[in-house]
């Protein structure tokens, strides 16, 4: 594997495991089940029974729970602490075939961008939980849901286009982070 294969699937696991792990767990293991990908043996126990039954058993609770405004919030609270290490972890497993220092690396990028896609998600839920509509809040769900699985499946089949993927998505989290902060700022004034 590459310099540019590694970054690109970091990146990829990264962010869409910052958006939603348990898709980005079951996406691997079904695409590893079905022979669609071949990862690497390291990473390959996705697709154990067990494991594929768990993510996806975990998933649905997720589903769930990112419908309920302000449940969502508290399960992306808790989930600040499980999904950046986790996505070090994917990744780490996923540049099994590179050498330790660009497993490192990978690692950290994973986490970091996972926090970053995983910050924006939990802050976009909060401000959208102060609509009274619960429509923009499940709309929301389902395109975090679908852009996990897609980033998945997208950084195992083309993980250098993955690169320019993320790396635009990781703008828009900046200058959306950018307007929530200044939302938020504005409603603590009115307090």
């Amino acid at each position: 594997m590459n310099p540019l294969q590694v970054l690109g699937m970091a990146l990829g696991a990264g962010f869409s495991s910052g958006l939603n792990l348990y898709a980005t767990v079951a996406t691997l293991g079904l695409l590893q089940r079905f022979g669609v990908i071949h990862l690497p043996p390291s990473l390959a126990a996705v697709a154990h029974p067990i494991v594929l039954g768990i993510a996806i058993a975990l998933y649905l609770i997720e589903f769930l729970a990112d419908k309920v405004p302000f449940l969502d919030t508290v399960w992306d609270a808790i989930h600040t602490f499980i999904r950046p290490p986790a996505a070090a972890v994917i990744a780490y497993g996923a540049a099994a075939a590179a050498p330790p220092e660009w497993r490192w690396a990978a690692a950290l990028i994973a986490g970091g961008v996972a926090l970053t896609s995983h910050s924006t998600k939990a802050s976009t839920r909060a401000a959208v939980n102060t609509v009274p509509e619960p429509f923009s809040n499940w709309a929301l769900s389902f395109g975090e849901d679908m852009l996990a699985v897609w980033l998945t499946w997208f950084t195992t089949a083309h993980p250098v286009a993955t690169i320019v993927i993320v790396a635009a998505l990781l703008v828009v989290c900046a200058i959306l982070l950018h307007y929530l902060f200044r939302f938020a700022r504005a409603a603590l004034k009115t307090l």
